[in-house]
């Protein structure tokens, strides 16, 4: 896929952009480029994918709500991940033109991405990207929240017909917020990784 258009669009919003081939080329730059710190992860299938909590934490302090340290749950070190040097994650849409997109069932994940650290990183897949920021949200509620739903196993209408957003009122409902990124949060570094390859939701 050629990012060309994308990255010059995400350049002029503020970002700093990087491109790979495959998921295991971003994995290998990230694992370098983050070294000594304290990083925070917020929820991803398409980090999870790259391996990159095991190899980052081999040589880096770090901190993953789906995998609590002793004496501590999802929500404490979720609160831990709000403070730390680096915060990773994904997104749910991305426009060639720019905007990103997320969608957050808890908060934890959308929070750790506006503010709070040295740098974020949002590491983002081609399958992820859509030619307009309307189809970009369209594609983040009805295609990448289903699938996230069900990965959880939810029982959402969502999770089960595997369809579209059913604007539900389920207690396991995990679109509770969206959020749109304009452009790079102030006094935040912030660099979006682009992926030729498809992973995640």
């Amino acid at each position: 896929m050629d990012f060309t258009k994308t990255a010059e669009a995400l350049k002029k919003r503020g970002y700093e952009v990087s491109c790979f081939s495959a998921g295991a080329e971003a994995a290998a730059y990230l694992n370098g480029k983050i070294d000594g710190m304290t990083v925070g992860f917020g929820d991803s299938e398409t980090l999870l994918q790259m391996h990159l909590f095991e190899m980052l934490q081999t040589h880096n302090d770090v901190y993953h709500p789906k995998y609590p340290r002793e004496g501590k749950n999802f929500y404490s070190t979720a609160k831990d991940c709000l403070t730390t040097d680096i915060f990773l994650l994904s997104a749910n849409g991305l426009a060639e033109t720019g905007e990103i997109v997320n969608i957050d069932g808890t908060g934890n994940r959308i929070a750790g991405s506006l503010y709070g650290h040295k740098k974020v990183y949002f590491v983002i897949s081609r399958n992820k990207i859509c030619p307009t920021l309307e189809e970009a949200a369209f594609r983040a509620r009805n295609v990448a929240a289903p699938l996230n739903a069900e990965r959880h196993g939810y029982k959402t209408p969502c999770a089960i017909k595997k369809d579209r957003c059913y604007d539900c009122r389920s207690p396991q409902r995990i679109c509770s917020a969206q959020t749109i990124y304009w452009r790079k949060m102030n006094h935040t570094e912030m660099e979006v990784v682009l992926i030729d390859e498809d992973m995640g939701y």
